[in-house]
């Protein structure tokens, strides 16, 4: 998203609407975008920089750490702002700034229940009581460590 610094009049600016999607290289198999980027900002020219500042939602696609699966999941970034010199070309590029908010509000690890809205779907481990038998005559892994002569 670009912005024409001689197009935004003294009194400032408003953008809203939609942009394509602006995190291309997402790995697929952890993330993708499903929708569009939406934003609500306000821009102005203060002392030779350029202020923006306003709200950003990103609709993307992650998978759930506990049970692989994909759901559905909305980036938000409320607070969105950028304060850059205007030094240069007649347009500002705020794509790099908005890419980099939405990645840093991304779930570092993310779980598909985490709202409320889902289950998530992980099988038992111990279902039974003689699943649990097993459990406790196998040995422990770190067993063959006692063997170890130093």
């Amino acid at each position: 998203m670009k912005i024409h610094l001689r197009q935004i009049p003294a009194e400032g600016l408003h953008l809203e609407g939609e942009e394509d999607c602006p995190l291309p290289q997402l790995d697929p198999a952890e993330a993708r975008c499903s929708g569009p980027l939406r934003y609500d900002l306000d821009a102005g020219i203060s002392e030779g920089s350029l202020w923006v500042n306003g709200s950003l939602a990103q609709p993307v696609e992650l998978h759930c750490v506990r049970c692989l699966e994909a759901f559905p999941y909305e980036v938000k970034v409320p607070e969105f702002a950028v304060l850059t010199d205007r030094i240069g070309p007649e347009a500002i590029d705020l794509t790099p700034f908005m890419r980099e908010d939405i990645l840093l509000n991304l779930p570092a690890y993310p779980h598909c229940d985490r709202e409320g809205g889902r289950v998530c779907p992980v099988p038992e481990v111990i279902t039974t009581a003689e699943d649990s038998d097993v459990l406790e005559a196998r040995p422990p892994d770190w067993s063959a460590l006692d063997d170890l002569k130093l």
